[in-house]
């Protein structure tokens, strides 16, 4: 069982309608592989509810940043009021790292990252840690909002994509009429010919799911009927954020 170590909050930001990040100090020999997560605690916050004061986050940040970042949907519920309104300096509790939805080591093969909503956190870690130590994984990010004030982190990954020629970066939105902004891109959900027209060849790349639960099983559906093999298919869902 990973230790628990305390923490103080650095500042927070909104990173899109609804959405915010919040930075923390990163524990002296606190190390972490990009797409793992913590479980947060609040210390004697000002109010609860029947969810409790801990929650369990994906490292947004990469291990190569000084802070620990985190990224979340605000919902009305006790742990994200207590969590928007913090000012800096609020202590909290930290456990992990945890999970295994980390990038393959094999440069060779292929990544395609999936992603729906704040289920991009993961992904965010991984595409700026190999940017940073400039790895040969080639990676595709199909990444689904409903609107472009939705997407959060879509000015940091377009800014990476320029930077790293091995990072493609497809997003697409879903609800683009809603929009008070201008789109280019895709629209729509992804689909099999979103993947097809975008991608060098649908078979053989590593698959990484991440988002909200139907999300996941809709697009592993679409994989299967690719015919994609189901040991090439990794998930993460994001349930209740």
């Amino acid at each position: 069982m990973a230790d628990i170590i305390s923490t103080r909050l650095l500042r927070s930001e909104a990173v899109a309608e609804g959405t915010m990040a919040f930075y923390f100090a990163k524990p002296s020999g606190f190390k972490y592989r990009a797409g793992q997560s913590v479980d947060l605690t609040l210390i004697n916050p000002s109010e609860t509810d029947a969810e409790g004061n801990t929650r369990t986050f994906t490292l947004a940040s990469s291990p190569f940043d000084e802070d620990l970042m985190i990224s979340t949907r605000i919902r009305d519920t006790a742990f994200k009021r207590v969590l928007k309104n913090a000012s800096p300096g609020l202590e909290v509790k930290i456990q992990g790292p945890s999970g295994s939805f980390v990038l393959h080591r094999k440069t060779e093969k292929t990544a395609v990252f999936l992603a729906g909503g704040i289920g991009i956190t993961p992904f965010l870690s991984m595409i700026r840690q190999v940017t940073h130590e400039k790895t040969a994984h080639h990676i595709y990010l199909l990444y689904s909002n409903r609107r472009p004030e939705d997407a959060s982190f879509l000015d940091v990954l377009e800014e990476t994509a320029r930077r790293n020629p091995n990072f493609h970066l497809i997003a697409t939105m879903t609800k683009i009429e809603a929009s008070h902004r201008e789109w280019n891109g895709e629209t729509g959900h992804i689909s099999k010919k979103m993947l097809t027209e975008h991608l060098p060849q649908v078979q053989g790349p590593i698959y990484y799911i991440a988002g909200p639960p139907a999300m996941v099983a809709a697009i592993r559906g679409i994989l299967f009927e690719a015919a994609v093999e189901e040991d090439d298919i990794r998930t993460e869902e994001f349930a209740g954020y």
